[in-house]
């Protein structure tokens, strides 16, 4: 009675986790079905998911109808610098953060926090200016650069993770002579590598 309750109860599990596949992946499904259809078939009502006739050429089309090497080529360059800069940045801030005793340290966390609650509208125009007097307008500078100097809500995701790790790695360390950055880089970052995964994914899906 046990075993049928417990493999009835894995099948609708199962059931479950397939509906809800279905339904995720069918975005995708009709990014590739419409990618076959011709102009009017993408807007015909009901849809066909499957063309009469499969328009291979739009994809011929999309690649030679605009650069897309290049355009590929600087999303790679913009995307990749971006992940580097923001996941190196933001575990060495969120590492100072959680490791490093100072006075301030929590008003400064707070500070940091805060400027989450600034839209991006208020500092679009100053950023511009800012830019512009640089000479960055037009470059991929504006883009990457910023990225170097962390991200508030990665940095809390990150200092949240490393107050899990005990302190006493660090002062083992410290006794045997090892640097702050080299305890950050040979103890910290390995034990973190799930947040900083997730951390990746995260940056490489918003670009």
């Amino acid at each position: 009675m046990f075993t049928s309750f417990k493999y009835f109860k894995i099948g609708i599990s199962y059931l479950v986790l397939i509906s809800l596949a279905m339904v995720f992946i069918t975005p995708l499904l009709w990014l590739v079905s419409s990618s076959l259809h011709s102009l009017d078939g993408v807007f015909e009502v009901p849809f066909q998911w499957i063309p009469e006739k499969l328009h291979w050429k739009n994809y011929e089309e999309a690649m030679t109808l605009l650069p897309f090497g290049r355009f590929l080529l600087n999303t790679i360059i913009i995307t990749v610098s971006v992940i580097i800069g923001t996941v190196f940045s933001s575990a060495l801030v969120a590492d100072g953060f959680s490791r490093l005793r100072f006075r301030g340290r929590n008003k400064l966390f707070g500070l940091c926090i805060a400027t989450m609650l600034l839209p991006g509208q208020v500092t679009i125009i100053p950023l511009y200016v800012l830019f512009a007097k640089l000479g960055w307008v037009d470059t991929f500078l504006p883009l990457i650069v910023p990225a170097f100097f962390g991200s508030p809500f990665y940095i809390f995701l990150l200092r949240q993770f490393f107050l899990t790790i005990p302190y006493e790695y660090d002062e083992a360390a410290l006794l045997d002579g090892a640097s702050r950055f080299r305890i950050f880089w040979n103890i910290i970052l390995p034990l973190a590598r799930a947040p900083v995964v997730s951390e990746f994914s995260g940056i490489s899906f918003s670009h």
